[in-house]
């Protein structure tokens, strides 16, 4: 296979979700969705449908191959290093009153999203399988390292734990996981009705996210902050996928494991960084700016990632 069929290979994968996400930006121009339905939408999809594909695909999955233990835990220990490569870099480069936003953005990746969507188009039942698992520890360490350094930079904010921690233990997805868990294990089958049900509702999730996505992207939002937002974005985009990636294939990772874990670390930063900031008072508009910028950035950065990590061999 020559570098043109690999490089259009590569966009057959990722060009699918792009699209979703200008079909948002286009539908948003067009007036035929608006904030309301953004906002309802990504409810519905947080509270019911995620939690259904998750729940659907662990249950369908066999722990045999979507169960790897390396692959959880380096996953796990990249996103804690990744939390504190960004840290550090931000006390001698970022102003002191963004460093919690900027760190945030930087390791906080849309894997619930992005990162699904991009593991089923690749590879299918094994991705959304072994992504659920990735996602489900991703979210409990996410949620604590962005409320740790969003308090150290805004004081008086340390009271938040208690309440963090009541959120984290009732998020859907944790729940969606803990509740598949027994199901997968006992190999318990769920009547073919309920699956075929399931199934057309779950699949509402990664089109409407994506659409949703792109509605509330703004260029307008863009212009205040931007130098600390691009700095945040090319961190989260370019650099710390591109050290993880390898050093995950020095520990010996490679194809399917390999190409899962890049589309996790290189998926842009969650929406859920936006309302993280604003419910502990910090700045908003630069959470918002970075969730605008890496989500525009990704289409180029993981369609060449993915291209790059295949002519190497690696996945």
């Amino acid at each position: 296979m020559n570098l043109v069929e690999l490089f259009a290979r590569t966009l057959d994968i990722t060009l699918p979700v792009f699209a979703m996400v200008f079909i948002g930006i286009v539908l948003k121009r067009l007036r035929l969705i608006d904030r309301a339905f953004v906002s309802t939408a990504s409810a519905l999809v947080f509270r019911a449908t995620l939690p259904t594909l998750i729940f659907l695909s662990l249950i369908k999955a066999d722990l045999g191959v979507a169960l790897d233990v390396p692959l959880l835990l380096f996953f796990a220990l990249a996103t804690i290093a990744q939390f504190f490569l960004s840290w550090l870099w931000a006390r001698y480069r970022v102003p002191y009153a963004e460093r919690g936003i900027y760190v945030q953005g930087a390791f906080r990746g849309n894997g619930g999203v992005v990162g699904l969507a991009l593991a089923a188009g690749m590879y299918g039942n094994y991705g959304l399988s072994a992504g659920s698992l990735l996602l489900g520890l991703v979210i409990v360490l996410y949620n604590v390292l962005s409320v740790w350094v969003l308090s150290v930079y805004q004081p008086g904010q340390a009271t938040q734990w208690r309440s963090m921690f009541k959120k984290i233990a009732s998020n859907p997805l944790i729940i969606a996981v803990l509740l598949a868990a027994p199901f997968t294990a006992l190999s318990i089958e769920l009547p073919s009705w309920v699956m075929t049900s399931g199934n057309y509702f779950a699949s509402l999730t990664l089109p409407l996210a994506l659409i949703c996505i792109g509605a509330t992207l703004s260029a307008a939002s863009l212009r205040s902050g931007r130098e600390v937002a691009i700095s945040s974005s090319v961190m989260k985009m370019v650099t710390l996928p591109a050290i993880s990636t390898v050093a995950a294939w020095l520990f010996g990772f490679s194809g399917e494991a390999l190409g899962l874990l890049f589309l996790f670390f290189a998926s842009p930063t969650a929406a859920a960084s936006f309302v993280m900031a604003k419910a502990m008072n910090a700045n908003e508009t630069l959470a918002a700016n970075i969730i605008a910028i890496t989500t525009l950035m990704a289409s180029v950065t993981i369609t060449l990632g993915i291209f790059l990590l295949r002519v190497l061999g690696w996945i």
